[in-house]
């Protein structure tokens, strides 16, 4: 009787051990799903406030006709005689973390527009708003370039920081 006794034990022994397998493969599946769904929550909110940078650029431009020199001037704007605010704060970039965008330079040393810092490829490759159409097919968040250009002959040419003239094409990493 006692090695019948010992084959259930080790029996039951090996249905555990096939469970907790079972169990550790589904965990795994729930993470990486996770992961994707809180990535993509990133790409959305990195859209809304790339987007807003973009606008207060835009509001503080045509408030005086010349580009911020950083971006805290769109969260205090001195140039009039009343302070204006074009942002409430500098926003994190909700990739990584950090309110240190890449900065795409204007003439003179100014700002025109914004991007992410971030490594890595996004989700989102296709059905953006008619003011980020350029951000399709981009390979690299560092694509997705939040311009303002006031009298642009081709809105989809950007400036890198160096002032070099690019397309969209030029811009995937």
């Amino acid at each position: 009787m006692r090695i019948g006794k010992q084959r259930q034990r080790g029996s039951v022994f090996m249905g555990m051990l096939v469970t907790v397998a079972v169990v550790a493969v589904m965990l795994m599946e729930v993470g990486t799903l996770w992961s994707s769904v809180l990535q993509r929550e990133r790409e959305l909110e990195l859209l809304a406030r790339g987007n807003e940078i973009r606008r207060a650029i835009g509001l503080y431009y045509k408030a005086g006709n010349t580009f911020p020199k950083s971006l805290e001037d769109l969260v205090l704007d001195r140039r009039q005689p009343t302070v204006k605010r074009y942002l409430r704060r500098v926003y994190r970039d909700p990739l990584t973390g950090s309110t240190e965008w890449g900065v795409v330079a204007g003439p003179g040393e100014t700002i025109m527009g914004v991007f992410s810092q971030a490594k890595g490829t996004p989700f989102k490759h296709g059905n953006f708003s008619a003011n980020n159409h350029s951000f399709t097919g981009q390979g690299s968040y560092q694509g997705w370039v939040f311009l303002y250009g006031p009298g642009q002959s081709n809105p989809s040419t950007r400036v890198t920081p160096m002032g070099v003239q690019l397309t969209p094409t030029h811009l995937t990493h």
